[in-house]
């Protein structure tokens, strides 16, 4: 049992690290320079980084509890914890903070596109926060990758 809760903390790590990256930094861009239609492309990326965002979250939560399975009470002085933690941090705010105020922006914005719109300047200001959050949450996962062999001694 122990070899299999060790198989899935590194699927999950590859799981939500790796999908983080394929989405953000392939997916994305490719969606925006291959579709004619922004606000299509917009779309299916934002559906791509919500998913990826309940995979981190799922993924998170497991982590946590091997980890604290794995360390017991010395879970609070291994590196590992607090990278699974502030990165579930980060996608839990995103998932529950930024994404419905962007959300809800582009809702208030119709029938307009919302870069069309008055609220252009506003969305682009949580666009950027939300950019800048994904890209810590990137480099703490290879951080994480790094280090996942420090979870399970």
């Amino acid at each position: 049992m122990r070899k299999l809760s060790e198989a899935f903390y590194f699927v999950a790590i590859a799981l939500w690290v790796g999908g983080m990256w394929a989405i953000g930094y392939l997916a994305a861009p490719v969606l925006f320079s291959s579709i004619g239609d922004r606000q299509l492309a917009g779309m299916v990326a934002g559906k791509l980084f919500a998913l990826i965002g309940w995979i981190g979250l799922g993924s998170a939560a497991y982590l946590l509890v091997f980890l604290l399975a794995r360390w017991g009470g010395r879970f609070f002085r291994s590196a590992v914890f607090w990278l699974v933690l502030c990165m579930g941090l980060l996608v839990a705010a995103s998932q529950f903070g930024l994404q419905p105020l962007m959300a809800q922006l582009k809702a208030d914005a119709l029938p307009r596109e919302v870069m069309e719109s008055v609220l252009r300047d506003r969305f682009a200001a949580w666009h950027g926060i939300s950019s800048i959050l994904y890209l810590i949450q990137s480099l703490l996962g290879l951080w994480l990758v790094v280090w996942a062999n420090r979870g399970v001694r």
